[in-house]
């Protein structure tokens, strides 16, 4: 999986098509390639409990009491079965 600036930590978004790196300040676009300093933000796409993502992004999650369809973009930050 090709991850973009917007799954950095680091990202914070502006608006639809930029934002700004947390480390050094600078404006980046989101769909541009990482650097050396990224680190991945906890997103349904990176943990083992998704499953079976489709070309939308769309996957199962199985790491809840009842398997359910989720956007693999979606923020797990809080999510207690998040698990890189």
């Amino acid at each position: 999986m090709e991850c973009k600036h917007s799954d950095c930590l680091h990202f914070a978004n502006i608006d639809v098509a930029k934002g700004i790196c947390r480390l050094n300040g600078e404006i980046v676009e989101i769909d541009t390639k990482v650097c050396d300093t990224f680190v991945a933000k906890p997103k349904c796409k990176f943990c083992k409990n998704f499953k079976d993502q489709d070309k939308d992004g769309i996957g199962l999650c199985v790491g809840l009491e009842s398997e359910s369809w989720v956007y693999g973009e979606l923020n797990a930050i809080t999510c207690p079965s998040f698990d890189k």
